[in-house]
């Protein structure tokens, strides 16, 4: 059973738990997005969409760059320069059935379509 909390406690908590995700995602870098999506429907990216949508829903203008060198923890180019792999044919074919017939994923809901994402690459 879940124990009791007011509405604060439990923000902070959630936000403790953000907060762990994105210290844990920074020290795997090995991990690959694409990995992510084929696994777990989400990677750094997605996380940053959301992180910016949740800033503009309460009226912070964030471009998606800005959020995403907060949850990649440095300029998303820089990143990808030092961590990024290209995706084997295996990432790519396993990453491809997980995106149903079109092998393309749909922006997040709450999400405008974005600048579109490579596929080739160890990005998603």
């Amino acid at each position: 059973m879940i124990p009791p909390m007011d509405e604060r406690t439990r923000t902070e908590i959630e936000a403790a738990a953000f907060r762990r995700l994105v210290e844990h995602l920074r020290e795997r870098s090995d991990v690959q997005n694409i990995d992510l999506m084929t696994l777990a429907g989400f990677c750094r990216n997605c996380l940053s969409k959301w992180y910016r949508a949740a800033a503009e829903e309460r009226s912070i203008q964030m471009t998606y760059d800005d959020a995403r060198e907060i949850v990649y923890g440095m300029r998303y180019e820089e990143w990808k320069s030092l961590h990024q792999k290209e995706a084997s044919p295996d990432q790519q074919a396993a990453f491809a059935r997980t995106q149903g017939d079109t092998g393309r994923q749909e922006p997040h809901p709450r999400e405008p379509a974005t600048e579109p994402q490579p596929r080739v690459s160890g990005a998603v």
